[in-house]
């Protein structure tokens, strides 16, 4: 079975689009579904273990990538290795503990998970938060560009601070603000948190909100409540937050009434620009044991050199990591990861492969990569980005696969962030040849553009492209492609 699949050969022909070089029937014919179904089933097997970072199943995964680029014939690009090690640290709170609220009308103790679920990026064995001032920041926003700053008019340095996620725009939908719904960068938690630090906080807590949030309280619970990970720097984790947390809208919602709050009004003013943070009066502790342990992870990068400009690069990226194993679930408790991302993975084997097997070299150095931790927090390409194998002022452009699409053929492809980058033109030219056309990103409120490893390039001032899958099925229709990825992601 021969594959001719958009979402494979359109960033394949994007190479040779600004100088109308004819592609060979030869090298695209080398991507087919059988070589994807191969490569997919050898990583999402049961003996991969769900390819999580520094455990067995990265051995095999690393493994399997580095003698996949050898056999297709890329060079290793750190030196003699196809791999980058990549400094990690695993964060386990204890999950048993308390956050109580005390100093308003009536005092609250919430447990751990039903209630909140926090963590220390901190190496520090006893977190101790004892009495912080209770602060409520809005969306914990700080954006110039948009004349908006939640933190404007207060110090909370050694606080505890409170907010919303997303941003106003979102919560609005005033397109005057921010970007309406679709989410901003300033919408994500990861921002969030970092902002927080930046202004010293002690603590941080986002009110969870499955609508704003784009996920249920199940998913914050099954992220955050066992291990952690974060990007270790000289053995120290990044954040300066001794803890970082969610809580459910239910208490929050008791959490103002102590506070002689009416919750709703506090939140529809926090959606206004005249918002100004609101010191509760309430005070937060919890402690809690903590343990840090540092391991290595890698990214896995084979290089195929240009011929004309061989010092430029575009770098093709997928994540290789899943979510592991979860011993407390009974029956089959690997999460294989077969759509995220041994599609994306597969992905690159098979361009790789196609590449080699064109008559005539590309003119420019093709970096494939593929990174670790991105379901930790992008962690791989935020690791890369910081120590990159070849300079980023030389890499001319990014092009991210990420669960691609396993519904059949379609007409259109959905490109997540549509109008930010340089390079979106040559995709809707290289669309249009080819009888195809572009779609913005179909559900932006969820910050698709911000949560895969793309985004870690394009905060570095890289050009990127996210192409993601399109519902305008050849055979069956708009209408039959639209419910069946709502039949998927539902």
């Amino acid at each position: 079975m021969r594959l001719k699949h958009p979402l494979l050969i359109l960033p394949f022909l994007i190479l040779g689009c600004g100088s109308q070089k004819q592609v060979p029937e030869t090298a695209l014919e080398s991507i087919t579904a059988d070589d994807m179904k191969k490569h997919i089933s050898v990583l999402a097997s049961d003996e991969f273990q769900g390819r999580f970072p520094g455990t067995e199943g990265e051995d095999k995964t690393v493994n399997y990538l580095t003698e996949q680029f050898r056999l297709i014939g890329l060079k290793p690009a750190n030196g003699d290795s196809f791999s980058q090690e990549v400094p990690l640290l695993r964060l386990t709170s204890d999950p048993d503990k308390s956050l109580l609220i005390k100093g308003g009308k009536t005092a609250l103790t919430l447990s751990s998970p039903v209630d909140f679920v926090g963590w220390s990026s901190q190496t520090s064995e006893l977190i101790n938060i004892e009495e912080s001032e209770l602060v409520f920041i809005g969306y914990g926003i700080n954006a110039p560009e948009f004349g908006w700053n939640d933190y404007e008019g207060i110090d909370v340095k050694g606080k505890t601070v409170l907010m919303l996620v997303n941003d106003p725009g979102y919560a609005t939908s005033d397109t005057s603000l921010f970007n309406g719904r679709a989410m901003t960068i300033y919408g994500r938690w990861t921002y969030k948190f970092e902002e927080a630090a930046r202004q010293g906080a002690k603590a941080a807590i986002i009110i969870h909100e499955t609508g704003a949030a784009s996920y249920p309280w199940s998913v914050v619970v099954n992220s955050w409540s066992g291990s952690n990970y974060s990007l270790a720097v000289n053995g120290i984790a990044e954040s300066d937050l001794q803890m970082q947390g969610w809580i459910t809208t239910d208490y929050a919602v008791k959490i103002f009434e102590s506070a002689g709050l009416d919750y709703n009004k506090m939140i529809a003013s926090a959606a206004t620009g005249g918002f100004r943070p609101v010191s509760m009066n309430l005070k937060a502790s919890v402690s809690f044991s903590n343990k840090a342990i540092n391991i290595l992870s890698n990214n896995v990068a084979g290089v195929l050199p240009g011929n004309k400009r061989s010092d430029e690069y575009i770098i093709y990226t997928a994540h290789w990591d899943h979510f592991g194993v979860n011993p407390s679930l009974e029956g089959d408790s690997i999460f294989n990861g077969a759509l995220d991302n041994a599609t994306g993975t597969a992905a690159l084997f098979e361009l790789a492969e196609a590449f080699v097997n064109l008559p005539e070299r590309q003119d420019r150095s093709i970096l494939f990569l593929a990174v670790t931790g991105e379901e930790q927090g992008l962690l791989g390409s935020r690791f890369y980005v910081s120590d990159p194998l070849v300079p980023l002022n030389k890499t001319v452009g990014v092009i991210n696969m990420d669960a691609l699409n396993i519904t059949g053929k379609t007409r259109d492809m959905a490109m997540i962030g549509l109008g930010i980058s340089g390079l979106d033109d040559y995709m809707i030219q290289v669309l249009e040849k080819y009888g195809r056309y572009a779609t913005p990103d179909p559900f932006p409120e969820q910050g698709g553009f911000f949560r895969s490893d793309h985004f870690s390039f394009a905060e570095a001032g890289v050009p990127v492209l996210y192409p993601s899958s399109g519902v305008d099925d050849v055979k069956r229709g708009i209408e039959w492609g639209k419910a069946e990825s709502d039949r998927y992601i539902a």
